[in-house]
């Protein structure tokens, strides 16, 4: 480690993303990793990486440094964190492999800050590069194990920053159209007494002499909020599901981004605000977002994402047409769990978007808390959304009459003595309203078209993984 490093307090550190040609010839101060290094005689060219973005860097015999110098620089181990002073030089020729492809850094002075190990667990060029380009030139790419054991190294590549940039933008979008909607923003208990989806598929943990449940869903509580009149509220939050499943797109924990909301005169007043508030969410995300959008697609080509507006809006009926068209025979109450993708494709095929709407879900399928069809007892006011055809969101109308709420928990399975505080908080006077729960990490994946939701959760948590 380099000692005596100078006080930089009075010297500005720029960003490698402002070394443009508009800072040519000037003498910057730069922090960051040491991405690649090579040495050629009296020279030293070093890749200097911050995030998504990285500048070429030479160091060469001359006025300003020693041989001894060059030698240093060259030694220093991949990751490591340096500071370096150099002169910003414009190049005849555009450097390929960085994302500063004007200018270059003429190193001057070069410090060691954290040194990083010389073995590493995975090489980011390796872990950056198309698995089929791989394929097509025997050169190594990283398996998804690999990755997540070393999550860490892994987080650092282009990719992995411009996904969670992206994602981060969700929640930020999220948060901002809603807010500017009147939305409050609420934080709901994560531990509870009670299944809040009625079902099996809770993690038990211990709470003093007894037992408590990690919440499924901020359902209960977001309903609550509306029984107090706060008639439009959001949260963003951690979900458990206790789920065996070791699918591509699903966690045993996970971000859900919620809403829950009263309404005036029909449950769709709710879906249209859903609706256009994934709309406001994909419209941000290609407004603000580009870089991260194409630096993802480098590594993992995917068509751009379409969606129409008003958002296309079909009838659980009409999923099932558009399925007994292709030669699909379903009953009226089977879930459509397991042909999500082929409605998927049959609704992109006719109506050219990736993004739409399912209502009217049968009520045999639904959480007990659904409000039935007035219109049809085997229907329920519920929908689902969906991208890439996948489902992205589930909800529906509440129930919010004591008395059908608790018949349709008696009908279950649930002990209403668990549920008192839930269903007591509608026995005061409670609107009718209607939401639904969104899944951050599968809203990510989609929208960039990868194919592991591992791949958008930064330390994602499922059935054979607890670490890191």
């Amino acid at each position: 480690r380099s000692k005596n490093a100078p006080c930089l307090e009075d010297r500005l550190l720029i960003r490698i993303k402002d070394l443009t040609s508009e800072k040519a010839d000037e003498i910057v101060w730069v922090r960051a990793r040491i991405h690649t290094s090579r040495a050629k005689g009296k020279q030293c060219f070093l890749v200097l990486r911050q995030q998504q973005f990285n500048v070429q860097a030479l160091v060469a015999v001359g006025d300003h440094a020693s041989k001894q110098m060059v030698k240093f620089a060259a030694n220093i181990s991949k990751e490591s964190i340096v500071d370096v002073e150099g002169v910003v030089r414009k190049v005849h020729q555009k450097i390929g492999g960085c994302t500063q492809q004007d200018v270059e850094l003429h190193i001057q002075r070069i410090y060691v800050i954290s040194l990083a190990e010389p073995r590493l667990p995975l090489q980011l060029d390796d872990a950056v590069r198309p698995e089929v380009e791989g394929e097509e030139e025997g050169r190594a790419t990283v398996n998804q194990d690999t990755r997540l054991d070393n999550r860490v190294i892994d987080l650092r590549t282009s990719t992995s920053q411009a996904v969670f940039r992206l994602q981060s933008g969700v929640c930020q979008l999220f948060r901002e159209t809603l807010l500017n909607e009147g939305f409050v923003e609420i934080q709901t208990p994560k531990i509870i007494s009670a299944a809040s989806e009625g079902g099996a598929n809770v993690f038990t943990v211990s709470y003093f002499k007894s037992s408590a449940y990690l919440a499924q869903s901020p359902q209960l509580y977001k309903q609550m909020c509306i029984c107090a009149d706060f008639e439009k509220v959001f949260c963003i939050g951690p979900v458990f599901r206790a789920e065996d499943s070791n699918t591509h797109r699903h966690l045993t924990e996970f971000v859900g981004l919620d809403i829950e909301m009263a309404f005036n005169y029909h449950y769709h007043e709710v879906v249209d605000e859903i609706a256009d508030t994934l709309v406001q969410i994909f419209k941000g995300l290609q407004e603000r977002f580009q870089t991260e959008i194409q630096t993802v697609n480098k590594q993992f080509p995917c068509e751009p994402f379409k969606f129409l507006e008003p958002t296309l809006r079909l009838e659980y009926r009409e999923g099932l047409a558009m399925l007994k068209e292709v030669g699909v025979e379903m009953g009226d109450e089977e879930d459509l769990r397991y042909l999500q993708k082929l409605l998927g494709r049959l609704v992109k095929e006719k109506y050219d978007t990736d993004f739409y709407i399912l209502d009217k879900y049968p009520l045999a399928v639904r959480p007990f808390y659904t409000m039935p069809d007035p219109g049809n007892p085997k229907c329920s006011n519920s929908y689902d959304m969906f991208m890439r055809g996948e489902e992205i969101l589930s909800g529906a109308q509440r129930i919010h009459d004591p008395q059908l709420l608790t018949e349709r928990a008696q009908h279950h399975g649930i002990d209403l003595e668990k549920i008192k505080a839930y269903i007591d908080s509608f026995r005061f006077g409670a609107p009718p309203h209607a939401g639904g729960g969104i899944g951050l990490e599968r809203v990510t994946m989609l929208y960039l078209g990868l194919h592991n939701v591992r791949q958008t959760s930064m330390f994602p948590r499922d059935p054979k993984r607890l670490t890191p």
